[in-house]
């Protein structure tokens, strides 16, 4: 991925003007950065052993949420976290309302209560830029990865900051989107991809219907039990605490441009599995396809996952992907904060 060439890391500026507010000394932990270019995620470094990370994050939650608002993305790393269940009992430390995965586009196996695999797509794949449920008509505040074990190579989870990205897309490609939304459509239930059973999770077609409804969903059922649905979203939502217009959407992971060509051309137009267009029903350039591409790539940072880091993530603020590796790798994620447009 190629990274911009920042002449200056706002993000240690932040550090060093924080000093006067005493955001930078906090008890028990270092705050560094990753070094080099990569402005984020900022780090908490454990500096005590006997250290219990639930009262600890208890204690300095105020200045770990001023952070993550300036920020975007907190790791906190070399703390005493115990496992799978260790995060899950954290977890409330840091949000106080988590909540389930529904509206599912990623296969994933709950292995504890609302603690979920991060994604049980195959190792050798590698996914694309996205916020979490960006596309959905609720979406969780915050999202939170804990690496159980990681992999021997590869399998770093990208994150960029839709701030950094929107810099890299043209004003006249904002615009549009701006103006005209985003057109999701998915087919479900043919083979590839998610079926609707664990997408809405229920087996009931009428809860389906009701949900569909609920959310201004358009549906309709083909044949073989296939559900086709189609809805628009807008392109950008306001940050609930900073009021900023944050690049909050779906366009680039769903559109069929960014699917292996093997694969496009194999699927007949209404096997895909997931697509995007404009609000007004419109296809999306390939040149705009790209662009977008281009400007997570830009954006990107990567960090090597340690044994028993976790990360936490502002979702609006930060999207997150996941590179391909090799042996076994165990990254658990849990969402708190349902929200809404």
């Amino acid at each position: 991925m190629n990274k911009p060439n920042f002449k200056k890391d706002r993000f240690s500026e932040f550090l060093n003007s924080s000093a006067e507010t005493g955001l930078k000394k906090v008890e028990g932990a270092d705050i560094d950065l990753p070094g080099g270019n990569r402005n984020y995620p900022l780090i908490f470094r454990c500096t005590d052993t006997g250290l219990n990370f639930g009262d600890w994050v208890r204690t300095n939650k105020t200045v770990i949420d001023e952070h993550l608002e300036k920020t975007g993305a907190v790791l906190f790393r070399d703390f005493n976290i115990e496992g799978i269940e260790g995060f899950r009992s954290v977890t409330g430390y840091l949000s106080d309302s988590i909540i389930g995965y529904s509206n599912r586009s990623s296969p994933r196996t709950e292995i504890s209560d609302k603690i979920y695999t991060s994604t049980d797509h195959p190792k050798d794949q590698h996914i694309n830029m996205h916020n979490e449920l960006s596309y959905a008509a609720e979406w969780p505040a915050k999202i939170m990865f804990f690496c159980d074990q990681p992999s021997e190579t590869g399998g770093e989870t990208p994150i960029a900051d839709n701030r950094e990205v929107i810099k890299y897309i043209s004003a006249e490609t904002q615009k549009k989107f701006l103006e005209k939304g985003i057109l999701y459509k998915r087919n479900l239930g043919n083979g590839i991809g998610l079926h609707w059973n664990e997408v809405f999770q229920t087996t009931d077609k009428n809860t389906v219907e009701e949900n569909c409804i609920r959310n201004n969903i358009s549906f309709e059922w083909k044949e073989n039990e296939i559900l086709s649905i189609t809805w628009k979203k807008p392109a950008f939502q306001v940050h609930p605490s900073t009021k900023e217009k944050i690049w909050f959407n779906h366009a680039y992971f769903f559109n069929e441009q960014t699917l292996d060509d093997f694969v496009l051309n194999t699927l007949k137009k209404d096997e895909i599995p997931f697509n995007t267009f404009y609000g007004d029903g419109s296809p999306i350039e390939k040149e705009v396809i790209t662009e977008i591409g281009t400007a997570y790539s830009n954006a990107v940072r990567t960090f090597k996952w340690k044994k028993n880091d976790l990360l936490l993530l502002d979702n609006i603020v930060m999207t997150h992907g996941r590179y391909a590796y090799s042996g076994k790798r165990v990254i658990a994620v849990a969402m708190a904060g349902l929200m809404s447009s």
